[in-house]
């Protein structure tokens, strides 16, 4: 079915046949495919505790210790308590505490001094990228910083990239779950990835329970942690299912990395590969950066000073969103869409890439171009058709944090330096491979240190 095309670009080639939503068995599921964005806000948004729910899959209930995580548990009392408490620690960390603001800060300085350590040859960046995100991840979940090369944290990238390729493997497994029945190396791989995520997580868990205080939090497990005792003394585990238990605690940090390190590192790398085509992008971000910052630190306040950085980043996420097809919402209750009714237990599939490629509500929609986020006026604009992080009850509860991230990256290399590609290299190939997120194929770039930055920080 779909001639080996990925399920984004096939169901946005079904739509074109059947219409912007449209029904399909997915093994024994029936499934219903949103390829629009005023359907796709409906469930979310207007029916969004209607279309709450999600799926049993072999491979995450695996991964969530049953469901005691945020992104794939069920809707239910213990899921909003538990939502609710990791919303609550996330925002310590955010905009207002310039916590991640410094976290980012070192990781940046450590990154350029990687970056331009290649002497003017074009390399890979992605490994460098994607171990400065896991290190702020690490940071902020468990205070642990470190240098290139440490054992602790080239376990923590192993596991992560196993589990990673693993979940992206176990699509049959998923429809299908009296398959597991069966050998299966990709599932065996999977395990053993869990085992060493789990060991790694539980002694930096016992650590944190011996050295808790009733102070400021450290980090995410601290604060997690204060949380889960207070709701125990506020007697919120008498509540149906129970109270957030360790397993909880232990899910939320996994699905930081899980999730955390993953999409911010891909969304860098998609937005150089862009940039990479369109160099004039890059010239007019730095003559935004120059004029509004000139050479101090970039800080989370000056994101109102930088409306076409943030469109950039914007223009990067709905180009290439890093999960096409959302996370599957099952239908709670009977209900409908567009009118049409939709029996318990549906599942429903937000095909995000055909939202955000609809030619009825983007000019041009395969052409990278950040000003369709600027009014007339130079103002920043969101039309109701970009939804990068979801919307309603199951919106990403990090999305906050993951836009700040973002922006101090972002902001901090092309403030120092400048990205090219290699003498006589193609452009970067933008079609992409699908695994876990849309990751971009590969490619090579050169860094050059812009006038005064030529240490890196």
């Amino acid at each position: 079915m779909g001639g080996g095309l990925p399920p984004h670009l096939l169901f946005t080639q079904l739509g074109h046949r059947y219409g912007p939503v449209f029904s399909l068995l997915l093994g024994p599921h029936l499934s219903v495919v949103l390829n629009r964005h005023q359907e796709a806000r409906e469930v979310l948004l207007q029916r969004g505790r209607e279309f709450a729910g999600r799926p049993f899959m072999v491979t995450t209930d695996l991964l969530t210790r049953g469901g005691k995580d945020i992104a794939f548990s069920d809707f239910s009392p213990l899921w909003k308590m538990h939502r609710r408490l990791v919303h609550d620690s996330f925002t310590l960390f955010g905009e207002g505490s310039g916590r991640l603001q410094d976290i980012v800060r070192s990781s940046v300085d450590d990154l350029c001094l990687e970056l331009l350590s290649g002497g003017g040859q074009g390399f890979d960046p992605s490994p460098a990228v994607t171990r400065a995100v896991t290190n702020v991840v690490c940071t902020l979940v468990f205070s642990s910083t470190y240098r290139h090369g440490d054992a602790e944290l080239q376990e923590v990238m192993r596991y992560n990239d196993g589990i990673v390729e693993t979940i992206a493997g176990g699509g049959l497994l998923d429809i299908y779950p009296w398959i597991k029945v069966f050998p299966n190396r990709c599932l065996r791989k999977l395990k053993d990835c869990i085992a060493i995520r789990d060991r790694l997580l539980s002694r930096k868990l016992e650590e944190h329970k011996a050295s808790l205080s009733d102070g400021p939090p450290r980090d995410l497990l601290d604060a997690l942690l204060q949380g889960q005792g207070q709701g125990h003394q506020e007697g919120e585990g008498h509540q149906e299912g129970g109270g957030i238990t360790d397993d909880h605690v232990l899910m939320t940090a996994a699905e930081a990395f899980g999730a955390g390190v993953e999409t911010t590192s891909t969304t860098l790398l998609w937005i150089l590969a862009f940039i990479l085509h369109h160099p004039q992008v890059q010239r007019r971000v730095q003559a935004e950066l120059d004029e509004q910052v000139g050479e101090r630190p970039v800080c989370v306040s000056d994101r109102v000073r930088l409306p076409y950085l943030e469109c950039v980043i914007n223009e990067g996420m709905r180009i290439r969103p890093v999960s096409p097809v959302l996370i599957p919402h099952t239908a709670m209750t009977d209900s409908s869409i567009g009118g049409h009714p939709v029996r318990r237990g549906t599942r429903v599939l937000v095909n995000m890439w055909a939202i955000h490629h609809d030619p009825e509500h983007w000019d041009k929609p395969d052409l990278f171009n950040p000003d369709r986020f600027l009014d007339d006026r130079g103002h920043r604009v969101t039309p109701p058709c970009f939804m990068p992080f979801g919307a309603g009850p199951r919106v990403c509860v990090g999305e906050s944090l993951a836009r700040l991230e973002l922006f101090l990256f972002l902001s901090s290399l092309l403030q120092r330096m400048s990205f090219k590609l290699p003498d006589g290299a193609s452009p970067p190939n933008l079609q992409g491979r699908l695994g876990v997120v849309l990751q971009p194929l590969r490619y090579k770039v050169v860094v050059t240190p812009r006038e005064g930055w030529e240490g890196g920080a």
